[in-house]
């Protein structure tokens, strides 16, 4: 695996039928074209991904939608960021060096 692939379980986490019954039937039934919403109008690109609407381990077709590489990218890029702002906010303060 390459990419943003490298060191995920990801692929492990989705349930067997996902390549064969899922993952075909929400392509199918967006007609392949991407649901992301521009300026409250979809972007209607091409699409060859699914992406999760809600939780990650959530497989039920209404909340899935196809989307574009290029938005299923951002998607994703601005969720992990999310993800390590809030974990950063968690941490506690670090004291100052030179009061150790």
């Amino acid at each position: 695996m390459s990419g943003g692939w490298v060191g995920s379980n990801r692929r492990a986490e989705l349930p067997p039928d996902w390549y064969t019954a899922i993952r075909p039937a929400v392509l199918q039934r967006d007609e392949y074209r991407c649901r992301n919403r521009i300026d409250g109008r979809a972007c209607a690109r091409p699409a060859n991904q699914v992406d999760h609407i809600g939780a990650k381990d959530d497989h039920r077709l209404e909340m899935l939608q196809a989307l574009c590489v290029d938005c299923h990218a951002k998607k994703s890029s601005r969720q992990g960021n999310d993800a390590r702002w809030a974990e950063r906010m968690t941490r506690p303060p670090e004291r100052h060096p030179g009061l150790i």
